[in-house]
């Protein structure tokens, strides 16, 4: 194997792993923005109990 096969065998394996890194950090940035949407449920959640429950002592 040549020196030009050597390289471009590297380099083939440098683009294989940034793809695969891109991926995984796409993956994290759903994850995310899931987690948030999902904070944001429960807070909404949270706020509406203690409202009725407000509600309920104050009559």
């Amino acid at each position: 194997m040549g020196m030009k096969d050597q390289f471009q065998d590297k380099s083939e394996q440098f683009q294989q792993q940034a793809k695969e890194r891109m991926e995984q950090g796409k993956d994290q940035l759903q994850n995310r923005g899931r987690g948030r949407d999902e904070e944001t449920e429960r807070s909404r959640q949270d706020q509406e109990s203690e409202e009725r429950f407000d509600q309920d002592y104050e009559s």
